[in-house]
């Protein structure tokens, strides 16, 4: 009797087994579709955004058909649209309308960029920076003398800088820059290429400031495209990797990632000079202020000397022109006068409309951005000096009192205690 009941036990065992098996199986299943699916789900979102982001499809072929019919010229074009010795690597656009890639021209490393669409108006949270396809590219019009046309660009100038006395000065330079063959002669299509270019800020200020170390500079264009200089890494500080992995770090590891793959002290200290140097450079400038309305990481690089150059100048925009578009706009509190992320203006409760003041220097948002850079890591012995240092910069107004006096006195101080603690060093 028990000898038949250990024997039953025993024939049951393996169907117990066999279900549980089953059971493990169908679980492991159920778990890899669902992997599967949200893996799918996650790369076809990337994808369908990457697709969305990355137009430089579009914008050459916009670009090449105006060349082609004879619309615009410019010293790019032909290695853009006939010898394709121009061409498009990497995709580091991040708004659909403003295309940016890593590029080869004849061999040479370049950043491309092209507009693809329209911005009406000032929208803080757009560009400054009008363009719509369905009448690019006309003006000036057929017969338009060079003398009109620099009245055009003068008048321009004084729009977006204000009346400067030097003007006249800043046209000559932009004929100079339009004469792409340089047959000392501007043809129609090169001032329609130069005109359309004018309206990026961007492009402004590299001919503004061409001469200066930290500003990129221009290799060529071709209509509303233009190719920059190259800048070996593309952001202050961190480490690029691939989206999917991004996707599953969280931020705050992020961050302590960002601190770990950074260049030693001396060398940030060096790359954090040179955005003094470049504060300097649009701080009442030769053809006015102008205002960095975004500075974050990833629109600032350096070069294999950590010598620290500009990646993206969009969002640097001349203060008079900026002035006059937020002037008088509807609020109904300080978050509605902000341009970009950091040109704030305050929303007079009395009458409901941005003032036309911006609240915070150029050299405050650059010590905002230097703070956390430059006190990681920093040498005991100027680490307080430093930190006194940097607060008293971030602390800085506008509106203060003898605030120009102040700003002169705390950049130099700050770069002389850099200096002091880099000079005999082989990274200075």
């Amino acid at each position: 009797m028990a000898r038949s009941l250990c024997a039953g036990a025993w024939l049951r065992k393996p169907h117990y087994l066999q279900a549980r098996l089953s059971y493990m199986r169908v679980k492991y299943l159920f778990f890899s579709w669902l992997v599967v699916f949200v893996g799918s789900w996650i790369i076809y979102v990337q994808y369908s955004t990457y697709t969305e982001l990355c137009r430089g499809k579009d914008c050459k072929k916009i670009i090449c058909d105006k060349y082609k019919t004879g619309v615009i010229d410019g010293p790019a074009c032909s290695s853009l649209c006939v010898t394709e010795t121009l061409y498009f690597g990497k995709c580091l656009s991040t708004k659909p309308n403003n295309q940016m890639y890593l590029g080869i021209w004849d061999n040479l490393p370049g950043v491309v960029k092209c507009q693809m669409e329209q911005a009406l108006h000032v929208d803080f949270g757009t560009e400054l920076e009008p363009r719509k396809e369905i009448v690019l590219f006309d003006k000036p019009t057929r017969g338009t003398t060079v003398q009109k046309f620099k009245e055009m660009v003068y008048s321009l100038f004084k729009a977006k800088l204000g009346d400067q006395g030097n003007l006249s000065e800043l046209v000559s330079l932009i004929l100079t820059v339009a004469d792409g063959d340089r047959d000392g002669q501007v043809s129609l299509g090169e001032a329609r290429s130069a005109w359309a270019l004018l309206q990026l800020n961007e492009f402004l200020l590299m001919v503004i400031l061409q001469d200066k170390e930290h500003t990129p500079k221009l290799m060529g264009f071709c209509g509303d495209l233009y190719v920059m200089e190259s800048v070996e890494y593309t952001s202050l500080y961190g480490i690029s990797l691939p989206w999917v992995i991004e996707l599953f770090i969280p931020s705050g590891f992020r961050r302590s990632m960002d601190q770990l793959f950074t260049p030693s002290w001396p060398r940030k200290a060096k790359i954090a000079i040179g955005l003094l140097e470049f504060v300097e450079d649009v701080f009442h400038g030769p053809y006015g202020n102008f205002l960095m309305c975004d500075t974050s990481a990833k629109n600032l690089g350096y070069n294999e000397k950590y010598d620290l150059k500009m990646v993206d100048m969009r969002k640097i925009v001349p203060e008079t022109n900026l002035k006059e578009l937020i002037k008088d706009r509807h609020c109904e509190s300080d978050l509605d006068c902000v341009y970009g992320t950091d040109c704030r203006t305050s929303c007079d409760q009395s009458t409901m409309k941005c003032t036309s003041e911006v609240i915070q220097p150029n050299l405050a948002k650059a010590c905002q951005l230097l703070k956390d850079y430059l006190l990681h890591g920093a040498p005991s012995e100027i680490q307080e000096e430093l930190e006194k240092q940097l607060y008293s910069c971030i602390a800085l107004k506008v509106t203060a009192n003898q605030m120009e006096m102040e700003h002169s006195l705390i950049l130099n101080n700050l770069k002389t205690l850099l200096w002091k603690k880099i000079s005999y060093t082989n990274d200075s």
